[in-house]
């Protein structure tokens, strides 16, 4: 899409995974040319200094589309058999091995099994088969070996809702039976323990750590140095993934706030600036964002009291982490909590139940960091009309919001989800009363389920759940109105039920276009509200209304964070306690400082130097 340009592949048959694309059928004059393609880029990767040059066929790329039948339709000498469908690649590897492997060891990323049985590639069948092919002409020096395609790659990255860390173990344990090689393996492996099982039974002589290493760099020094409770275990969101997925942001981590922050904001994953002034802080909450503040802060020397109103850390993590396999998520809460329990400076005080103004005021901190979270809009406020839902209320039997059901309230046989935030809350809300035996519907203005999941790699596995569990999903519908009673009415809308002409002209009072007279009727015993969220900000707005008494009580400074300045996604409020206590000592720390950017902004210096200097 960059280049404009059509690929060259095996067949022309429309992409499953970039829809409107197509490739140009390519005959042997361009099998030569992307051969020589190959060819020329190992050799300015030599010439660039890298010691491992890789011929990459996972993820539906082009060595792989020339040996899967699914994509590979050809007659020729290049298509049919397995050994004329491995042509392709072999020619490659050879071609490649003869350019630098003299220099360079060669290594090739292969998926086994595409996992679209007898249609791709089966470990069974092409996949070992393969393996010895390459094997008998002595072409690579390492197999790095996984799953899935494209189309799914979640398969392979697999998030930790459907997947656990080594998923991939009973395709890829027998390659070490034919390859003369090291294999490598994936699977989001995290734990030492794991690591020395994988290696200790054959599986694999090297771990692959991607998502690993985002959410800490340094694994394999803490492992080496026997710091294992220090590990900052990746929690499986497929959040970094998220990013380039969407295409644009920068890559993010959950667990590691300075993940793609270490060159423009100078922030690194294990060293923080000592403060010259170690004054006395208090941090309100500890959920996701006021855990990360707390320990910055303490990293960086400062005094901290940090207090939770209940008895246990990890705010709103206390109940998504019991969503059905949401439970690796707990791990923001116990690296934090580990972290803390290091840390000289910080106290740690929870079940103190909620402060109130005068309690912060008369605390004896020198300055406040309020971070106590949001909550779920108990009237259905959403994005949609901007306006809460006539008739809901989360303080009648009849509803409930996400937290009141993981909380224990009473929830009916017969349950509508109104999903209007469309990323795990809803879905996860649903299948965790479906679990329970409820008859479960969503309904979502959106034009799938969780539509974010798609980033995540999580949606084409969370939707056949849906429809393996019975959750009946309502799309590009929202609620006109709701009548609570023995048998709750909620009544629903197609949101694009009114006309798709606009009017010539201005009516004013009316909309300008046919209204949507069509309502339909679902009869329920709970409603639960996933449709927005609220920040918890009356602490922090009564302190600030009372700015006045500050000096008197020898308070310098309070601010908020996290959810409680604006509801975010998890990430973002990790980050947002992280750069708040890095930046305390800016001008104002309750804003973010500017970051350095590579492209010129008018009427500004740009770095790096454009004459590089």
């Amino acid at each position: 899409m960059e280049s404009r340009a059509a690929g060259r592949g095996p067949s022309q048959i429309a992409s499953e995974f970039e829809n409107l694309t197509y490739a140009h059928e390519a005959d042997q004059d361009d099998i030569k040319d992307l051969v020589q393609m190959y060819v020329d880029a190992a050799k300015r990767a030599e010439r660039a200094g890298f010691d491992i040059i890789y011929v990459y066929g996972a993820h539906s790329y082009l060595p792989l589309q020339f040996l899967s039948p699914y994509y590979n339709k050809r007659t020729d000498k290049y298509g049919g058999s397995l050994e004329n469908r491995a042509r392709f690649w072999l020619e490659t590897l050879a071609a490649v091995k003869k350019a630098v492997g003299d220099n360079c060891a060669i290594a090739t990323r292969f998926a086994i099994d595409t996992l679209y049985g007898p249609d791709g590639v089966e470990v069974g069948e092409d996949g070992l088969k393969f393996v010895e092919l390459v094997t008998k002409e002595g072409l690579v020096d390492l197999w790095d070996i996984n799953v899935g395609d494209i189309a799914e790659w979640g398969e392979d990255a697999g998030p930790s809702r459907f997947y656990k860390a080594n998923h991939q173990a009973p395709w890829v344990k027998d390659v070490k039976s034919v390859a003369n090689v090291p294999v490598l393996g994936v699977g989001r492996v995290t734990s030492p323990d794991d690591m020395v099982a994988i290696i200790q039974s054959g599986q694999a002589d090297i771990i692959g750590a991607a998502r690993p290493s985002i959410s800490d760099p340094f694994l394999p020094n803490k492992i080496d140095e026997g710091r294992l409770e220090d590990i900052r275990e990746c929690i499986g969101c497929n959040m970094c993934i998220s990013r380039w997925e969407i295409g644009g942001p920068p890559m993010i981590c959950t667990q590691n706030a300075t993940a793609m922050e270490e060159y423009r904001r100078g922030w690194h994953p294990e060293k923080f600036d000592k403060t010259d002034n170690p004054c006395s802080v208090l941090v309100v909450g500890a959920g996701p964002a006021g855990l990360e503040c707390a320990r910055v802060l303490g990293e960086r020397g400062y005094d901290v009291h940090l207090r939770e109103a209940e008895d246990e850390l990890g705010g709103s993590i206390r109940y998504i982490q019991r969503f059905p396999g949401l439970a690796e998520w707990g791990r923001i809460t116990s690296y934090r909590q580990t972290q803390l329990e290091k840390l000289k400076n910080v106290e740690v005080h929870t079940g103190v139940g909620a402060m109130t103004a005068d309690d912060v005021l008369s605390y004896g901190a020198d300055r406040v960091v309020i971070a106590t979270g949001s909550r779920w809009a108990p009237d259905g406020l959403n994005g949609i009309t901007h306006a809460p839902i006539d008739g809901a209320d989360a303080t009648m039997p009849q509803f409930c919001t996400p937290d009141q059901v993981m909380n224990g309230k009473d929830v009916g046989d017969r349950v509508v989800v109104l999903d209007a935030d469309g990323y795990f809350t809803g879905a996860s809300t649903a299948e965790f009363l479906a679990d329970q035996g409820k008859q479960v519907s969503l309904v979502t203005q959106l034009h799938a389920v969780a539509p974010y999941t798609d980033f995540t790699l999580e949606a084409p596995n969370l939707h056949r759940m849906i429809h393996e569990k019975n959750i009946r999903d309502i799309t590009s519908h929202w609620v006109h109105s709701i009548e609570p009673g023995n048998e709750t009415k909620v009544m629903i809308y197609n949101l694009y039920g009114d006309g798709y002409q606009r009017t010539s002209k201005p009516r004013t009072g009316e909309l300008p276009r046919k209204a949507n007279t069509h309502i339909e009727e679902l009869t329920c015993d709970t409603v639960v509200l996933v449709t927005g969220r609220l920040s918890n900000q009356a602490l922090f707005s009564e302190l600030k209304s009372r700015r006045s008494e500050w000096a008197e009580e020898e308070i310098d400074n309070i601010f908020h964070t996290g959810d409680c300045y604006a509801p975010r996604m998890i990430a973002d409020a990790i980050f947002d306690g992280h750069r708040l206590a890095r930046e305390f000592e800016s001008d104002n720390p309750q804003y973010a400082q500017p970051w350095i950017r590579e492209r010129q902004i008018w009427g500004s210096e740009t770095f790096p130097k454009l004459n590089g200097s």
